[in-house]
């Protein structure tokens, strides 16, 4: 007569759908955290509301006009005679002619276009307006 032993001892085997789940999660807090980690070097601004779909640029350069007509190029003040010049020095050599263009809904219009026309005059080719979301 063959008698069984009294436990019976299963092999340790390793789950693969909860490591399935960690992985998820950690992809997801990643992608969060990067998203979190983009900067503009733009003022804060009271931009205007508007439906767009997200774009990037390489090496963004950002255009600021502030509610007073203060013009800023990545944070340095700069006026409408020397936003060319400041502008090309930014610009480098990169083939890069993308310009974000952050501008207070409150700014006069007329600042804003004039300094457009000003970077278009050294050879930005797109502007990317940036509009805070409309919920």
């Amino acid at each position: 007569m063959k008698l069984r032993p009294r436990r019976t001892y299963r092999r340790g085997r390793i789950e693969i759908i909860p490591m399935i789940d960690v992985m998820f999660f950690l992809l997801a807090t990643f992608m969060l955290a990067s998203l979190s980690m983009q900067n503009l070097h733009s003022l804060p601004v009271n931009l205007p509301q508007g439906h767009a779909a997200p774009l990037q640029a390489k090496h963004p350069i950002t255009l600021t006009i502030t509610a007073q007509s203060q013009v800023l190029i990545d944070k340095t003040p700069v006026t409408l005679e020397t936003l060319g010049s400041v502008l090309k020095q930014k610009m480098g050599k990169s083939d890069q002619t993308d310009l974000i263009v952050a501008a207070d809904s409150q700014a006069p219009n007329g600042i804003t276009v004039q300094a457009m026309l000003r970077a278009r005059g050294v050879g930005v080719q797109h502007f990317l307006i940036a509009v805070k979301h409309a919920d």
